[in-house]
């Protein structure tokens, strides 16, 4: 399967490994997309899993609509739900970093059916994230979500110069060079960057993320910028299940990138223990 179709969107995904593997759902953020698990995927498929990766609503040139209420979280969640029911996936193990961790602790708060297990990477629990906002630093490490509320400003300043400043500020933040490089210039594309900021400006229309209550494992790196400790420790307090490990990495924001063993070795740890 190379796409999969929703309410007239078109959706490109990854889908490797065998085809009556245990299913993985790796969840990309912004500005990444599928490549950001290239390091990751190799891994679980040589250990049979069936690993899916969508370019998620935005990302992908036939799910991109102009309305930013289209972007709603509980739209994003149901892309997701509708991927695992075209993959023909009762269940999947579900990874997300970034905005793809919003999905997938919503997925799994909303949905917890249809998730074995939740990686979160990076993403704190989206109350203990809103809980700091109050609390910590975390207001003045994300300023730039009220910046991407402007209206054409940002598309035209992440964009100029063939992506240099969006490019520059991934670098600042950690990532790699060559990937920096690429995820800006693919932000080129028609229509691509204003979506992937609608992610941002649907926030009022995200609603109420509760506990979780399947097994979380949470990766996150202890120089990353966008979260504060008190939105990471504060983590735990929204899962109820049985399991919830946390892991701190000596790295910064892009876990998936950064350190796809150990993102590897974490979902096959719940693959095995919570199959």
């Amino acid at each position: 399967m190379d796409a999969f179709a929703r309410g007239g969107l078109r959706f490109d995904v990854v889908d490797a490994g065998p085809a009556d593997g245990e299913v993985v759902l790796c969840l990309h953020g912004f500005p990444q997309d599928s490549a950001a698990y290239a390091g990751v995927l190799p891994l679980l498929t040589a250990r049979g899993l069936r690993v899916l990766v969508p370019d998620q609503r935005g990302y992908s040139p036939g799910a991109r609509p102009r309305q930013r209420r289209d972007y709603a979280l509980r739209e994003l969640v149901a892309d997701a739900v509708a991927l695992l029911d075209a993959a023909g996936a009762p269940r999947a193990h579900v990874v997300g970093h970034d905005w793809g961790g919003v999905v997938a602790w919503a997925l799994a708060a909303w949905f917890p059916e249809r998730v074995s297990a939740l990686t979160a990477l990076s993403q704190p629990h989206p109350a203990a994230f809103q809980s700091a906002v109050l609390t910590s630093t975390q207001a003045v490490r994300s300023t730039y979500v009220a910046a991407f509320q402007l209206p054409l400003l940002p598309e035209r300043l992440l964009l100029a110069g063939h992506g240099r400043l969006l490019s520059a500020s991934l670098e600042r933040s950690g990532l790699p060079a060559e990937l920096a490089r690429g995820y800006a210039h693919r932000m080129g594309e028609p229509g691509r960057l204003s979506a992937a900021l609608d992610w941002y400006r649907a926030l009022p229309h995200a609603g109420r993320v509760g506990p979780v209550d399947v097994p979380v494992t949470y990766l996150h790196g202890r120089q990353d910028p966008f979260y504060a400790p008190a939105a990471v420790l504060g983590t735990s307090a929204h899962v109820r299940g049985s399991t919830f490990r946390r892991q701190a990495l000596g790295i910064g924001h892009w876990v998936p990138e950064l350190a796809p063993q150990a993102v590897a070795d974490a979902v096959l740890g719940a693959v095995g223990e919570f199959a």
